[in-house]
């Protein structure tokens, strides 16, 4: 199982690279992402969270941490966005840390499944969350760069 990449990794802070071809390397990306979020018990998790600079997620839309519902994303886009939240949040990359981040209250996020086809995906509450957090992932933004500034001066010293 490959290991989470944890801060001060700055291959977190890097951009993804768009999916050109959804091949047998994807797939195999996919199923790692599968397999380390549910054996993290996590919500949500990222390509580059397991050293892989593409753009592709997987989420657990049972939001329990079972890896019950895991849906993964491949090039995922926010293409609307409305309200506005703050909720504590932690992450894997992250870790024994947690921040108040702002983020929208509704999102609709639009990508290819991992059968190649296309789809879109109305979230609001925790899932909407959870989908903004993994996308800022492959945006090489980390929750501390949301945070509330005393947030941010804990991990990353004065901003």
């Amino acid at each position: 199982m490959d290991k989470i990449v944890k801060l001060p990794n700055e291959e977190l802070r890097r951009k993804s690279r768009k999916v050109r071809k959804l091949d047998a390397t994807i797939r195999k990306l996919i199923k790692t992402l599968k397999e380390t979020l549910k054996e993290q018990r996590a919500l949500g998790v990222a390509a580059p969270q397991v050293g892989v600079p593409q753009r592709v997620i997987v989420v657990d839309l049972a939001l329990d941490g079972s890896g019950s519902e895991i849906i993964a994303l491949v090039n995922p886009q926010i293409v609307a966005a409305e309200g506005e939240a703050q909720e504590t949040e932690g992450c894997l990359s992250v870790p024994g840390q947690s921040y108040r981040v702002t983020r929208h209250e509704r999102v609709t996020v639009r990508g290819i499944d991992e059968a190649g086809r296309g789809m879109e995906l109305s979230a609001d509450g925790l899932l909407a969350r959870v989908m903004q957090h993994e996308i800022d992932h492959l945006d090489g933004t980390l929750i501390a760069d949301r945070g509330t500034p005393i947030a941010k001066t804990s991990l990353l010293g004065d901003v």
